[in-house]
């Protein structure tokens, strides 16, 4: 039997998670270093399936499957394609910055009524959350997906609820109900949207009688699993309800602003870059592999859903005084653009798309963790208690400029790449939806250019006169992400050779071609 691979790149996080919670208590160094030493294990692991991963081989590679229980045909069946692997990768290379940001936001608060902050319980709940994203990215049968996919609401309700923002540490209670409020309302979105998508699974048994996504797909294909439409309508909406509760889509928010507010700035990349990228994974691999003709037949409706959560997401953005907030509402924004690419239906869409989920991983990750630095030196999350910082921090404010500029997708950074692909694919099929979505462009810059001048620029303001700049540790997290913004905005072929032939199968699956360009032949 070959080495698990895909079992391990979890198992991993999952025993660094027990072992840094079992860390005596008075020992709170060691347990940050024993979870940097899980992280970059899961980070070489998973760095090992992508260079076994073969671009050109099988739809599914490194696959695993065994019997778990027998009498209901659920199987703990693993297997990653180009957008999984991509998506493995992105979060095993983004946990150890991280835990690095975090290094102490879990220490002990010397405030008044202020609770003992568990510093182990803080880095296994981030290593346990990692865990589980992973092993929801390679599941290829639908209960085992389900059971990861709820799991990993439990350690972020107690990441959200019980680790704040210590810009807050001023009012102590308030900041706990703050915090208590965003938890729970993320807890309880996430669960409507999971028991909703609990029916849609046992509905999908009853009709196919397993839950395995490969053997699903290929009944559809050769038809000898034939839905009928109400039924495979009901059963996509089920399932799409859930993800596009987690990805997230308006109308199904407005979790996330409190959710990233609230939260430190590494659980706020947590949530936004790593969690929420499940929900726009599941839309390419469950969503349109397991429903293709009820994905064409709501395709109008989610468009639509898509350009509201561009626009509105971006408006709300301009206009917030919070920097968290703002970053919050950009991502919803971004969100809109990935799955406008992924129902543009087109391969240039969804090649986007998943170019986009790792670009903003990458993007929303050096502008949060540089503004968590920003945040935690002035204890201020409002816009208006800042200014003139590149004259105190000019290291801090130049990757807080990069950071912004990958945001708005300047090009020349990674992000311009997949936006610019999904406005292609989208204009290709559908000319006034890409026309539309382009206003999104337009009021990034705008909320992007706007936070910087008002935070950076400017005279500086007598609270700020003895900013430190960005330390060791700091640069540490920071620079390996800049570097990765710009690599990738220059060169973007080796994401992209990954993820095209797991989009070719995603066009199969839903029976689609790229419309034929609209050029008379040249005489």
């Amino acid at each position: 039997m070959s080495f698990p691979l895909l079992t391990a790149t979890a198992v991993v996080p999952a025993v660094g998670a027990i072992a840094t919670a079992a860390v005596p208590a008075a020992r709170r160094t060691a347990a940050k270093w024993l979870a940097l030493l899980f992280s970059l294990a899961t980070l070489a692991l998973a760095i090992t399936a992508v260079v076994r991963f073969d671009p050109d081989g099988d739809r599914y590679q490194l696959t695993e499957s065994h019997s778990w229980i027998k009498d209901f045909g659920v199987r703990y069946e693993l297997g990653v394609d180009g957008i999984a692997v991509s998506l493995i990768a992105l979060t095993a290379l983004l946990l150890p910055f991280i835990i690095l940001a975090g290094w102490h936001d879990a220490d002990p608060l010397e405030t008044k009524s202020s609770r003992w902050r568990p510093t182990q319980g803080f880095f296994a709940l981030i290593l346990a959350v990692e865990a589980m994203v992973i092993i929801s990215f390679e599941a290829t049968d639908v209960f085992l997906f389900y059971i990861f996919f709820e799991a990993m609401l439990i350690p972020m309700y107690f990441l959200i609820g019980g680790f704040g923002d210590r810009a807050h540490a001023g009012s102590d209670e308030n900041a706990s109900a703050q915090r208590s409020y965003a938890a729970v309302k993320f807890l309880l979105y996430n669960l409507v949207g999971g028991l909703i998508m609990l029916a849609a699974v046992i509905g999908l048994y009853v009709v196919a009688g397993n839950f395995s996504v490969q053997e699903i797909a290929a009944a559809r294909a050769d038809g000898s699993l034939d839905m009928a439409t109400n039924t495979e309508r009901l059963l996509f909406l089920g399932f799409f309800f859930a993800f596009a509760v987690k990805a997230p889509l308006w109308p199904l928010h407005t979790w996330l602003p409190n959710a990233m507010g609230e939260a430190t700035a590494p659980v706020a990349v947590l949530i936004t870059a790593v969690v929420d990228k499940v929900g726009t994974f599941a839309m390419l691999r469950f969503c349109l592999q397991l429903f293709p003709e009820a994905s064409k037949w709501a395709t109008p409706v989610i468009l639509v859903l898509a350009l509201i959560s561009i626009i509105y997401g971006a408006l709300l953005a301009v206009g917030q005084r919070d920097i968290k907030r703002l970053v919050a509402y950009a991502s919803i924004s971004h969100f809109g653009f990935i799955i406008l690419g992924i129902f543009a239906m087109t391969s240039q869409g969804q090649s986007g798309a998943t170019l986009y989920m790792v670009n903003h991983g990458l993007s929303t990750a050096a502008l949060m963790l540089v503004a968590g630095f920003l945040i935690s030196r002035r204890g201020s999350r409002l816009i208006a208690d800042y200014g003139g910082v590149q004259k105190v921090a000019p290291v801090l404010a130049g990757t807080f400029l990069v950071g912004g500029l990958a945001t708005l997708s300047l090009p020349g950074l990674a992000p311009f790449v997949s936006e610019f692909l999904v406005l292609v694919g989208a204009f290709a099929r559908y000319p006034a939806v890409g026309i539309i979505a382009t206003l999104g462009i337009v009021l990034a810059a705008l909320y992007t250019l706007v936070l910087y001048q008002r935070t950076m620029t400017g005279p500086v303001k007598p609270e700020l006169a003895k900013m430190p700049d960005l330390r060791a540790r700091e640069l540490v997290v920071v620079a390996p992400l800049i570097v990765l913004l710009i690599g990738l905005g220059v060169y973007p072929k080796p994401v992209a050779d990954l993820v095209n032939p797991a989009v070719e199968h995603t066009m199969s699956d839903v029976q689609k071609t790229d419309p034929e360009p609209e050029v008379e032949a040249a005489k």
